[in-house]
């Protein structure tokens, strides 16, 4: 049996896209290592394949990145494997350097722009080195996978390679919605789940909240901003009307999920990874049937125009989402929704990497 290891910087708990992949693997016979690391507050893991979580001394930062790299180095290097599989520009220089070193086959699959996340766009230094690590490895690499065809153009036309997008759709499953028990039936939601950092659009959402009556925001998930947000909440008098419910498992966030009335993914144009991002939580929402609002961001918009299933914000300031607002919850997308439900699901999507391995094997 050919063994692959997968490595991934986070904690692997709510990972679903390298989760779905090592599945996907595992039916093709792969014996699979997934190695990630441990958060202070890392919930068990339970997967019927091999995983080791590093735990760290630095948790952010230049040192965290080095010691994760050193650590993940010489585990790779002592361990047996048949295939290499990166995820993400942070875990792909010991890879690189263990493919060489041993001629082992390897896989680069890119989550997002890394080089371009908006918490490196006044360190231009550190955003230096990533670039440079960037354009050192990837034109010598024949296997390239990414998430949105705005990434896969940028990779293709910079670096001369050829880049296979495999979105990061959700598994196909009927659900049981579990209502919110804080929320009474005549309040509409407006649900916001995902990472809550900089650039997101939550701030907007929130302040939104002042203008809209019978509207309650649910935000799910954690983040760098979490505590900014509260204080701004706190500040408009809105603690009524924004509720946040903080990190969620994904398997029981797929029951909350339904109850939103409208899903929001409002991202800012904060450089190439926020305007070429396909956010999970768009594939989410469609799969709960609720319409959604998003950027005017060409993937995000290429997905509700192709499919009619929302609305795009054209206009970032609160009266005009709130119009926005109102006029989808006037709107009936039940018929467009199950479409785009039917279509967008992982079992359709995961063909493009099998016929990425296939190839990878025939080598």
């Amino acid at each position: 049996m050919k063994r692959i290891i997968i490595s991934v910087s986070n904690d692997l708990v709510t990972d679903q896209r390298v989760a779905k992949i090592c599945s996907t693997l595992k039916d093709l016979s792969y014996e699979i290592l997934l190695i990630g690391r441990k958060n202070h507050s890392t919930h068990p893991l339970e997967r019927d394949y091999k995983t080791k979580r590093f735990r760290l001394l630095f948790n952010k930062g230049f040192l965290f990145y080095a010691e994760y790299n050193f650590r993940l180095f010489f585990l790779l290097l002592f361990s047996k494997k048949n295939v290499l599989y990166a995820n993400d520009l942070d875990t792909l220089l010991p890879n690189y350097l263990v493919s060489k070193i041993q001629r082992k086959k390897i896989i680069f699959d890119s989550h997002e722009l890394f080089s371009e996340i908006p918490e490196l766009r006044n360190r231009r230094f550190v955003k230096s080195i990533w670039l440079r690590l960037e354009k050192w490895i990837l034109p010598k690499l024949k296997h390239v996978i990414t998430v949105s065809g705005a990434i896969k153009k940028h990779y293709e036309s910079l670096y001369g390679i050829k880049v296979i997008v495999v979105r990061n759709l959700p598994i196909e499953v009927e659900v049981t919605p579990v209502p919110f028990d804080f929320i009474s039936k005549e309040k509409k939601i407006i649900l916001y789940q995902g990472s809550v950092n900089i650039g997101r659009g939550v701030e907007l959402a929130i302040e939104t909240m002042t203008i809209l009556d019978d509207y309650i925001l649910v935000i799910i998930g954690s983040g760098d901003i979490i505590e900014i947000l509260k204080k701004k909440v706190s500040n408009l008098g809105l603690e009524s009307k924004v509720k946040f419910l903080g990190k969620i498992l994904p398997e029981k966030l797929k029951n909350l999920t339904p109850n939103a009335d409208i899903g929001i993914s409002l991202e800012e144009d904060l450089g190439l990874n926020y305007r070429y991002a396909l956010p999970n939580k768009i594939f989410d929402y469609i799969q709960a049937e609720i319409p959604i609002i998003v950027s005017d961001l060409p993937e995000m918009k290429k997905i509700v125009d192709n499919y009619k299933i929302g609305a795009i914000l054209k206009n970032r300031n609160p009266k005009s989402l709130a119009n926005l607002i109102q006029d989808v919850r006037e709107n009936n997308y039940q018929i467009a929704l199950r479409k785009a439900k039917k279509e967008m699901v992982w079992e359709n999507e995961k063909k493009k990497l099998i016929d990425c391995i296939v190839d990878l094997d025939n080598e």
